[in-house]
Order: structure tokens, then sequence, then C-alpha cells
């Protein structure tokens, strides 16, 4: 397999670190307009009733290992890696949360059952990751590898 997917996966691990600390950032001083993290959201969804451990757990991993994922599929998907681009995934991303796993959650599309605000700060969150993603390509490109 290329050697690209392969950094496709642990830069998108790297850029869903960046996401995920701006989010619990967001939620550890209340700012967060949602009612939950929504990788924290799916796995109750799924599991259900289950220690808060077994959630969080659960839900980040999901959300890395989908970030991961995300990442290999950006270097199918652009032979251009940079900021650019990075930021357009992002959004292409943020799009589909907000009309596949929001609806899933009973959030509405764009989280409008619960508040519009979500939208906005998961277009942040999304952005963080694209530009994340993007410089870490653009980054590697410079060094020549």
């Amino acid at each position: 397999m290329n050697k690209n997917i392969w950094k496709g996966f642990g830069y998108g691990l790297l850029a869903t670190l960046a996401m995920t600390i701006l989010m619990l950032i967001s939620v550890a001083t209340k700012i967060s307009p949602m009612p939950a993290p929504i990788p924290v959201a799916l796995a109750k969804l799924v599991f259900g009733s289950v220690p808060k451990p077994v959630l969080l757990s659960s839900g980040m991993l999901f959300h890395f290992f989908y970030g991961g994922i995300a990442g290999m599929i950006f270097v199918k998907l652009f032979t251009k890696r940079n900021v650019v681009n990075g930021l357009l995934y992002g959004g292409i991303l943020w799009l589909i949360m907000q009309v596949v796993f929001l609806p899933i959650l009973g959030w509405g599309f764009f989280g409008i059952n619960i508040t519009p605000k979500i939208a906005v700060a998961t277009l942040i969150l999304h952005s963080v990751y694209g530009l994340t993603l993007g410089w870490l390509f653009m980054r590697n490109n410079k060094r020549g590898g």
C-alpha cells in the first residue's frame, strides 16, 4: 500500500487530536453548544446505558479511528495536499456530519433541533481538522518526504 496512505492515517490521527483538544476545552469551559461531545453521544446511541468510562473511551476510539480513515481518504481524493484542500476536505466532512450523524442523534440537520450554534461550533472543529491535515502534508512535502 502507498506510504502516503499510512501518512494520511497518521496525519488524520494528529488532526483529530487537534480538533479534540479544542472540543474538550469548549466542553470544559462550557462554551460548547452541544449537549454532549458528538463522539460520546454516538457511543451512547450505539451502546445505550453503560458506565461513563466506557462511553468516553469507545466514543474517542471511534472518533480517532474515523479521523485516521478520513486522513487516508484525503490522500485518495486530493493529489495536491495543502492547507486549502485540507480546509475544503474539513468542510466536506463537516457537511457529512450535519446531514448524516446529527440527524441520527436526533439533533436534526445542522443541529437545528438543539441549536443552530452546533453547526458553527462543528464547522470550527472540522476546519481545525482540515487545516491541520493539510498543514501536516505541506510540512512533509517541504522536508522532501
